[in-house]
């Protein structure tokens, strides 16, 4: 798996909109005048969800992408079979020309659905482009569920500029990487400088309860929530709202950075730190007290 998976599905995403748009005015219709060709693709689209939830019972990860990008590569080469640029021409091949890009959608749609589990925000895109709606396993055993008549976006957006590339390909290889090793992978840890016992001893780490705990409007990113550290409720701003619910953190034992200086994110006052811990694979965990010590008690 490599980066031409990427430009596979953004090339294909973008064709079909643009010529949804130049030859029927964005809307999508199913006329029903099929081909044989159809059916390999209406085939291979209901036999891809079988075999990414199969790879996915077997947590192979890597496996089922493939078998999505597989997917978007048949719909790629059904373009080229079917021509469309071609049907466009004559006016009696335009009901088959309004199948052929029903088919692209549908299948776009289904494959989308597929990839939100791996690439959330990049599946989200696709279907709010095409004004279709994020499926369950049980609404893809059957192929033409997308509306006809819909009409998709004017103005199609590139799903992946020159950085989105790298970054979603190194997921992809990290994901093979840990899929083809034995055992559990271990991250490569890249040493700081020495610090003395004295540094250690300017961090004051107290355990915090925290009380209460809701999203900052302004910033999808962070959770402001009051935290009882010893006598003291403070406030504290932590961007950590992908990875926690606000019901999720209340009555957590959480570890705070207690003098650290206080700070404004996103115009609000954070009066502390919490720890965490965080991988090269986007997951992130509270570091947590697995005892019930009091507010306020010292972590060393």
């Amino acid at each position: 798996m490599n980066s031409d998976l990427a430009n596979t599905l953004g090339n294909l995403v973008n064709r079909t909109i643009s010529m949804s748009n130049k030859y029927f005015g964005g809307v999508v219709n199913n006329s029903g005048v099929t081909e044989a060709v159809d059916e390999e693709l209406k085939a291979c689209a209901l036999e891809t969800v079988k075999a990414v939830d199969a790879k996915m019972e077997k947590l192979r990860v890597a496996d089922a992408m493939t078998e999505i990008f597989n997917l978007f590569k048949r719909c790629n080469k059904y373009i080229d079979e079917t021509m469309p640029w071609a049907l466009a021409k004559e006016e009696a091949t335009k009901p088959r020309l309004e199948t052929v890009l029903y088919n692209l959608v549908e299948s776009i749609c289904i494959g989308a659905s597929l990839l939100d589990s791996f690439m959330h925000g990049t599946a989200e895109r696709i279907l709010g482009q095409l004004d279709g709606t994020l499926r369950g396993l049980d609404e893809m055993t059957e192929f033409g569920l997308y509306p006809s008549g819909t009409k998709v976006t004017e103005k199609p957006e590139i799903l992946f500029a020159r950085m989105d590339i790298k970054e979603v390909m190194e997921k992809v290889e990290a994901m093979q990487a840990a899929e083809a090793g034995e055992g559990e992978q271990y991250p490569a840890v890249e040493p700081k400088p020495e610090i003395t016992i004295d540094d250690v001893d300017k961090i004051q780490l107290l355990v915090g309860e925290v009380l209460s705990c809701e999203p900052v409007k302004k910033a999808k990113k962070l959770l402001v929530m009051q935290v009882r550290v010893g006598a003291q409720v403070r406030q504290i701003v932590s961007g950590i709202a992908k990875y926690y619910k606000p019901e999720e953190m209340v009555g957590k034992k959480v570890v705070v950075v207690a003098n650290l200086k206080p700070a404004k994110l996103c115009g609000m006052l954070s009066e502390g730190m919490l720890l965490a811990a965080g991988d090269d694979a986007d997951h992130l965990a509270m570091v947590t007290v697995d005892r019930d010590m009091v507010s306020g008690s010292t972590v060393s």
